[in-house]
């Protein structure tokens, strides 16, 4: 009787931690809260990790109160200042390695990403046997909604040169809304991706399909944000263009592959549901 409860419980529990959503966060305090209804609503037991970048307008504060009503869902990291895109989702991996979430997504808060299409980046990976769902704007299906012109021109001129120097099967490479099995984040040797901004986001497939994972391209519509400030600048855009060439330049030395497979697995042996408010 008692084993039979254990693996009743030990099944509950892996439902439980099964999707977790990691949001970054800088001054996102309109969108913030209106992002977490929209997943939360969902009902389909989705968690949620923000990792808030100390906010000047205290986007964190407003996570912390709207913890009451989600208590077992929504969990928050505050960090010390604005770090950069990439550590922000690197430390969210590994909070998500550690508390031994099988499926963790990528998501931008400002609603550019649908919250009702992360169902089709989990079935993509829970069903149809991928380790990477990439939501994308340039496959069949899907689309760009209130761009202007010139960040067309500047996105799809991206994402073809990316393939042009990588030739990596991907069509959207600086896609930000993704789903991970989380074998493909064990995997990687975080200490190896360099980038914080665009090339962040190419780093991060490019290394997942040297590491011989399977990324399916699943089509999404992106909505550009309504309210908030964008976070593209010059920086941000320059680190794409010389980061491509960076990423294949490191992928042409032998030991490539032995350096951005971690060796330490990331493993912890029991979740810990803790946060850093640091």
């Amino acid at each position: 009787m008692c084993l039979k409860r254990n693996i009743v419980f030990s099944k509950y529990h892996s439902l439980l931690l099964e999707k977790l959503v990691i949001i970054p966060t800088y001054n996102e305090l309109e969108n913030i809260p209106l992002i977490l209804e929209a997943i939360f609503s969902l009902n389909l037991n989705y968690h949620v990790l923000v990792v808030d970048d100390n906010s000047p307008d205290r986007t964190a504060d407003k996570v912390q109160t709207l913890k009451v009503h989600y208590p077992e869902q929504l969990f928050l990291l505050k960090r010390e200042g604005k770090l950069g895109l990439g550590t922000a989702y690197i430390e969210g991996f590994k909070w998500a390695i550690k508390n031994r979430y099988e499926f963790i997504f990528e998501m931008d808060a400002d609603f550019s990403h649908n919250p009702n299409e992360l169902e089709q980046l989990y079935n993509a990976c829970k069903y149809e046997n991928n380790d990477v769902a990439i939501g994308s704007r340039y496959v069949p299906g899907g689309k760009i909604e209130n761009w202007p012109l010139d960040r067309h021109i500047y996105s799809k001129g991206g994402a073809f040169y990316t393939r042009l120097i990588t030739f990596m099967p991907v069509k959207d490479p600086t896609a930000g809304f993704i789903c991970y099995r989380k074998k493909v984040l064990e995997a990687i040797n975080f200490n190896e991706i360099k980038f914080i901004g665009y090339a962040f986001q190419i780093e991060m497939k490019f290394v997942a399909w040297k590491l011989g994972f399977k990324l399916k391209e699943v089509p999404i519509v992106f909505i550009d944000r309504k309210t908030g400030v964008s976070k593209m600048s010059k920086r941000i855009l320059k680190e794409g263009v010389l980061g491509v060439l960076m990423i294949q330049l490191k992928s042409l030395s032998g030991n490539y592959r032995k350096r951005i497979k971690t060796v330490s697995n990331h493993s912890f042996s029991s979740p810990v549901l803790t946060e850093s408010n640091s």
